[in-house]
């Protein structure tokens, strides 16, 4: 048998009886002088819609006399109020004429009164049409996220907001009002679009707020100073990646605060600059995955290999274990010449397309791995069937995109075989990687990997390999 189901006509009965005195036994008094407005509803109603409402009136009872019972609620306004006592009797709720910042209004009463479906609507609603709104006035939208934690959406909006377009957040509000626990999982975050000397000034400035006897200059504070402030950023240290950050600003701007700092943390993170060859600490975050536009269109590496192979192009800190800890380094535009999976796996569309383009860097994608290897050439490609001849050149491996602890980098050696310019090949570095085919306009069917005239091999293996994709790209200053 079909269920039939009349909720119009159900919903209207009830806003029907809201609008009908006659079997009130409750009267609500909301807002606070000079707006108060008295409301008139049926307990049962109340108590089975609202938790909040049913908790307050459980214990209030009609007295002998027939009189209503009465409760107050002084911090709600009595427009919204009537809103949301329409949502109770009839599941009726009209947004058009309410402007963004009633909805939020709305929103905070509904999690006062513990009116879940209405919260999760709301929440929804509020970041898919008005998140323009939520970001021009964000200090309300953030105060009131925060305030509860049913509004884990919202909050998630305001954190990442902050995180994505934190120039934005921190000119339009005080951020010095954010919670521990927001400042806390902001700073957590690997988007976080900040540079890590910012997001150090901001957390002194959030503990200086938070400490207003202590003056912005450390030189002038006592060990109770520090330990007042170390206190304050007990949860919050952690979270910073001081080890992203060059030796010139951890000089100028962490070593005047190192009594706020763990002393095991205080003494790697010396040594991490004065001896590149100190062995980094397994815990060690990554930078983070700061947004860039244009320096790279890639299927298969991301900015922290880009950052990786610009360093050992420049020689910027290429002997230091801890350079892939460092903010990255993007000096570079990489101007993409061939994608295999778009213009073919041949050595013929390889010269084509990259033959007499100065300074080109090649990744190949090992296929049925993670793997990745390639090279960095100055000078050009040819199709001259001679060698290459460069002492600038290196080719390298990682492991994976996301794995700089074994990333391998071989300088030529013999510079005049450091390059194959052979027209059957594609991006050939000497006779170490070889990417090649017996027809240049077949896919290529000879790839591997050796020692030959470059100083090591960049793979563990001299077994031949498939190539799953490859890039070439010209590098521009």
């Amino acid at each position: 048998m079909m269920l039939a189901q009349f909720f119009s006509k159900l919903s209207q009965n009830y806003v029907e009886l809201l609008e009908d005195d006659e079997y009130c036994d409750v009267t609500i008094e909301v807002g606070e002088d000079p707006n108060v407005k008295i409301f008139r509803a049926h307990t049962n109603i109340l108590c089975y819609r609202s938790p909040y409402l049913r908790r307050t009136l459980i214990s209030s009872k009609k007295n002998k006399d027939n009189v209503l019972v009465h409760i107050k609620l002084s911090n709600i306004l009595p427009e919204i109020f009537q809103v949301i006592l329409k949502y109770i009797y009839g599941g009726i709720l009209s947004l058009i004429e309410q402007d963004a910042s009633d909805i939020i209004k709305v929103l905070a009463a509904a999690d006062k009164l513990c009116l879940q479906e209405l919260i999760d609507y709301l929440q929804q609603y509020l970041i898919e049409n008005k998140s323009e709104w939520m970001e021009q006035h964000f200090e309300l939208t953030y105060q009131t996220s925060f305030q509860s934690n049913n509004l884990l959406r919202l909050q998630q909006f305001c954190t990442d907001l902050m995180a994505n377009s934190p120039e934005k957040i921190f000119k339009s509000f005080d951020f010095t009002s954010l919670s521990e626990n927001s400042l806390i999982q902001l700073i957590k975050s690997d988007d976080l679009q900040m540079k890590e000397i910012e997001v150090w000034d901001y957390v002194l400035k959030w503990g200086l707020a938070k400490n207003q006897t202590l003056i912005s200059d450390p030189e002038t504070w006592t060990d109770n100073d520090f330990k007042s402030m170390e206190n304050t950023l007990q949860h919050c240290l952690p979270s910073i990646r001081f080890f992203s950050l060059s030796s010139k600003e951890f000089l100028n701007k962490v070593r005047p605060y190192k009594k706020l700092l763990n002393h095991q943390l205080y003494e790697d993170l010396v040594k991490s600059y004065m001896d590149p060859d100190s062995e980094p600490n397994k815990n060690i975050s990554l930078p983070r995955s700061i947004k860039f536009d244009g320096i790279i269109d890639s299927q298969i590496v991301n900015l922290n290999i880009v950052s990786a192979i610009s360093r050992w192009i420049d020689k910027v800190d290429i002997n230091s274990k801890f350079v892939h800890f460092r903010e990255l380094y993007l000096p570079y535009k990489f101007q993409l010449l061939l994608r295999g999976s778009r213009d073919g796996f041949t050595p013929k569309k390889f010269h084509e397309l990259c033959d007499n383009k100065e300074s080109t860097v090649t990744f190949i994608k090992i296929k049925g791995t993670e793997e990745i290897i390639g090279g960095y050439n100055p000078t050009i490609w040819l199709s001259s069937g001679s060698w290459g001849k460069t002492k600038g050149s290196f080719i390298f491996s990682f492991k994976n995109k996301n794995d700089f602890k074994d990333a391998i980098i071989s300088n030529v050696i013999d510079t005049n075989c450091a390059l194959d310019c052979s027209p059957s090949c594609g991006p050939k570095f000497g006779s170490d990687i070889i990417v090649c085919s017996s027809v240049a306009s077949m896919n290529y069917n000879y790839n591997l990997s050796r020692k030959y005239y470059y100083e090591k091999n960049v793979r563990d293996t001299e077994d031949k390999f498939s190539i799953d994709n490859f890039e070439v790209f010209q590098i521009i200053r």
